[in-house]
């Protein structure tokens, strides 16, 4: 690792050789190449960060079509005539201290220029591959490349001819390397890409996933693996000259780092998993037997509550680890069951507590609607306003019908929620859209520039499994629970009202047997003694009963 002394905000770069930059706010860095030989044609200069956007630019002052801001990014200057260095501007687009890795690669005049046929992007010649990924796949793009031509001649025509002497007879390579797993480390990143940064290390290193012919639309697609991270390149192949050409590598974790909810950090955390196993096997019980076991419902149902908004308040006010905000969470949301438990055992008001298991079904189903193509509505995704006052509509109108329909309410809640906390548990272990039913809405919650980069999830086959599995356990819980509640009273008494009522009756009816009934401390005495004292031997000694 090269380090130099930056002064003056300079940085020398030799040909081939890696060098560590950092890049503090308002401070613009001058990449200096000195010493380029005299057969070098043209050079690119790469800057790879870990997350942080940085912006490359051919002029001090970045401008339009001069500049490019990315994570990974890329700029070719072709040379002209007697040129033995160049400087290249380097800067933080978004005022934080941008630590990265650089390299310049020389190459020759017939070498074929990478991104020197580029219509589609900003640069007038683009070396750099774009990358897009979502929760399933991730796309890489790039511009097609020319043939080489030497220091001061004029670049061919791109789309002039199809013959084999202009850019047409070129190929495309795209390579894979993945980074070791779990490890999210800057340091694992750098030293990949210094190791597959030039042609050799990445044919070396790297895996050879397809070639593309100029005929073919430059793009690829791959699966993501949210998580693990993956350089993807480029090399184009000249196979008349038999020369190549490297394009900037680009590199995916296929997570943000810089998410609270969905990041690289909380992926898969044994917390994480733990928390929705445990609720997994409660929203099992509650689907099949929620009615019928009205105290551990209730619970489960102001768990659920309590615990999602206290996280959502945590995690915004605070900065605390994720694992302290999911296990704090946990005890309100184990605090908020039992004040509802405590009201319905105490006050013996249905309405109320149905009125909560109603706004988690409106909860439910708002964030479904708000799922589907609807919630991809501009008016939906650009005005938060719009957004939560539709959302909180629908939520709001749900708990209506109960009031008028309580325990086929009750007995429908328990199927849909019960049935999704199954879905939240699976998701724990493997990944499905459906998570992201309630995960949007929380990240919406959490993340002031919520993008919806991910609200439009593809569905693939475990998706329509899981909603399968999630369809067959709410149908099959709510037929069941109707059909054996068919013919029992709308809810359970009040443990504490029918206590209640049996001292009333206790003190009134003197004929009743329990009104008999010695005091709790004597008969616990009775029993002791009972238990202590021997006991005798049964013979001839016992009298007869005559």
């Amino acid at each position: 690792w090269n380090h130099q002394i930056q002064q003056d905000y300079r940085v020398i770069f030799l040909p081939g050789t890696f060098q560590n930059v950092s890049v503090s706010q308002n401070e613009t860095v001058q990449a200096v190449v000195s010493r380029i030989p005299v057969e070098v044609a043209f050079i690119t200069l790469q800057f790879h960060t870990q997350h942080r956007n940085a912006t490359l630019s051919y002029t001090r002052m970045p401008g339009q079509g001069q500049s490019l801001t990315a994570v990974d990014s890329g700029l070719l200057s072709p040379l002209q005539p007697g040129q033995v260095s160049l400087s290249l501007f380097l800067s933080s687009p978004d005022g934080d201290t941008v630590v990265g890795t650089g390299v310049i690669l020389p190459f020759s005049g017939a070498d074929p220029v990478p991104g020197a046929c580029n219509m589609e992007f900003n640069l007038e010649i683009d070396p750099n591959v774009y990358i897009h990924y979502n929760l399933y796949e991730t796309t890489i793009r790039f511009a097609p490349a020319n043939i080489g031509y030497e220091r001061g001649e004029t670049p061919p025509a791109c789309d002039q001819s199809t013959a084999t002497n202009t850019r047409w007879r070129l190929q495309y390579d795209v390579y894979q390397y993945f980074l070791p797993e779990n490890d999210l480390s800057e340091r694992s990143l750098f030293s990949a890409i210094q190791a597959v940064a030039d042609i050799q290390g990445m044919m070396a290193n790297g895996k050879w996933v397809m070639r593309l012919s100029s005929s073919d639309v430059s793009m690829a697609l791959f699966n993501s693996i949210p998580g693990q991270g993956v350089i993807y390149s480029v090399i184009v192949r000249d196979p008349l000259l038999n020369t190549s050409a490297s394009y900037v590598p680009v590199h995916t974790y296929a997570c943000s780092f810089t998410s609270t909810l969905d990041g690289c950090y909380t992926l898969g955390k044994i917390s994480t998993k733990l928390f929705f196993t445990i609720s997994g096997l409660a929203g099992l019980f509650v689907c099949f037997f929620g009615h019928r076991y009205f105290k551990c419902e209730l619970f489960c149902m102001g768990f659920s509550f309590a615990a999602f908004f206290f996280f959502v308040l945590i995690t915004r006010t605070t900065d605390l680890n994720y694992d302290i905000c999911l296990a704090l969470s946990a005890v309100i949301g184990v605090v908020g069951g039992v004040l509802l438990v405590m009201s319905w055992w105490r006050f013996g008001s249905v309405m109320a507590c149905i009125i909560v298991v109603g706004l988690m079904l409106g909860f439910l189903i708002a964030s479904t609607v708000l799922f589907t193509p609807l919630g991809d509505l501009d008016v939906l995704r650009r005005s938060d306003v719009v957004f939560w006052a539709t959302f909180c509509c629908i939520m709001i109108i749900v708990p209506l019908f109960f009031l008028r329909w309580p325990r086929e309410g009750n007995i429908i809640t328990c199927g849909v929620v019960g049935g999704y906390a199954v879905v939240l548990a699976v998701n724990a272990y493997i990944y499905t859209s459906l998570s992201y039913i309630t995960l949007n809405i929380l990240k919406r919650f959490l993340n002031n520039n919520f993008s919806s980069v991910f609200t439009d999830v593809p569905f693939q086959t475990i998706d329509f499994v899981m909603i399968t599995v999630w369809v067959v356990l709410g149908v099959c819980g709510i037929v069941l629970q109707l059909f054996r509640e068919r013919s029992r009273p709308f809810f359970p008494p009040s443990p504490y009202l029918m206590w209640l009522q049996e001292r009333e009756r206790r003190k009134t009816n003197v004929l009743d047997p329990s009104h008999h009934f010695p005091p709790l401390p004597n008969r616990l005495l009775a029993r002791a003694r009972q238990l202590t004292k021997r006991t005798e031997p049964a013979g001839e000694h016992t009298p007869l009963l005559l």
